[in-house]
């Protein structure tokens, strides 16, 4: 009779991540090819439509880095804060408010330069993710609140905010009756790059964002703080690290980093605020995958990103031309999530079978 043993790997090799991360990358495709078979859908046709669309022309590759961008930041913040074992979920909520904040700016300060309201709205937008992200942030490291249900539902009371706004206070007398606030001022728009709708700004904010994050968390001591409470959060307090400041630290910077996100959105994007689905269709649920497709690494990150974005780009592609439902890239994402939560105990777990 055999017994299966899992032991904890003292050490994970390089090799080994990279290997178990496309192994099960692959699964999810293979499991995904599945679901386009139950839609009577060629797999290769489909995939062949997703990476055309996403990858093939100037147009869908400039839309796949659109997508990223977001992603990118989302997932950033999420790698820190799930580096020290504090599960946020609510980066999308954290976005929503980014995106509030920064409507504010723009359309209470609609004459101001450039040079001073650009930067504000990042500021604000930033701040009102650390603020969304704070409570969920006090209950656990205080109260012991579960942060998975904290976070969720906070995304919850963002969303009912925004449509609150654009519904109400907010809605906009130039926007023949759509939920929208009226368009931002030129002044408050992020430049693009040329025949796309790349906001480069903010692209090239969160790609020095990510060399800062892997400073931070390689050669600071908030850093090895957050590596010890995650991976050993006795042996953390028996060292007298403050775990509430490295709880709340954690989610300012995850919050704060979604919430300039929606600031890009916003200001990159649409130019206003508008329904809630309309600024993030998911964007930091996604993130979620995202982050751990990138083994919460800063620069796989920013790669796995693009892969998600593009995966998001090649969605809308297979609805159009195969008539696939909009679910089916939802279903794509949980099945490559769930397989790399999975292959993840490959990582940690030595795993072998004794008689």
């Amino acid at each position: 009779m055999f017994t299966l043993r899992m032991e904890r790997r003292v050490g994970t090799p390089n090799w080994l991540v990279v290997v178990v991360t496309l192994f099960s990358l692959t699964l999810g495709l293979l499991s995904a090819a599945v679901v386009f078979l139950i839609y009577g859908v060629d797999p290769l046709l489909a995939y062949q439509k997703i990476f055309v669309g996403s990858f093939g022309s100037l147009y869908g590759l400039s839309e796949t880095v659109v997508k990223a961008i977001p992603l990118m930041l989302c997932a950033l913040g999420l790698v820190v804060a799930f580096k020290a074992l504090v599960w946020n979920i609510g980066a999308e909520g954290q976005l929503l408010m980014g995106a509030t904040g920064a409507t504010w700016i723009a359309l209470s300060f609609p004459e101001a330069s450039p040079l001073l309201l650009v930067p504000s709205m990042f500021a604000i937008g930033f701040a009102s993710g650390v603020v969304w992200g704070f409570l969920p942030a006090i209950m656990k490291a205080k109260l012991k609140a579960n942060e998975v249900i904290t976070t969720l539902m906070m995304n919850y009371i963002a969303i009912e905010l925004v449509k609150f706004l654009v519904y109400g206070p907010w809605k906009g007398s130039e926007e023949w009756g759509f939920p929208y606030t009226n368009k931002f001022s030129p002044s408050a728009w992020l430049p693009r790059i040329p025949d796309t709708r790349i906001h480069y700004q903010t692209l090239i904010l969160e790609l020095v964002l990510a060399a800062l994050l892997l400073i931070l968390m390689s050669r600071t001591k908030l850093g090895f703080e957050i590596k010890v409470t995650g991976e050993n959060p006795q042996a953390a307090s028996y060292a007298g690290m403050n775990y509430v400041k490295v709880v709340v630290l954690v989610m300012a910077i995850s919050g704060g980093l979604a919430g300039m996100a929606g600031v890009g959105e916003v200001a990159g994007i649409h130019y206003r605020l508008r329904y809630p689905q309309g600024i993030s269709p998911g964007y930091g649920y996604t993130a979620i995958i995202v982050a751990w497709l990138g083994r919460l690494n800063p620069y796989a990150t920013v790669l796995a990103s693009l892969l998600l974005g593009g995966l998001l780009v090649g969605g809308d592609a297979i609805q159009v031309s195969l008539g696939l439902p909009v679910a089916t890239i939802n279903i794509f994402n949980g099945l490559i999530l769930f397989f790399i939560l999975a292959g993840d105990i490959l990582t940690r777990y030595r795993i072998s079978l004794t008689r």
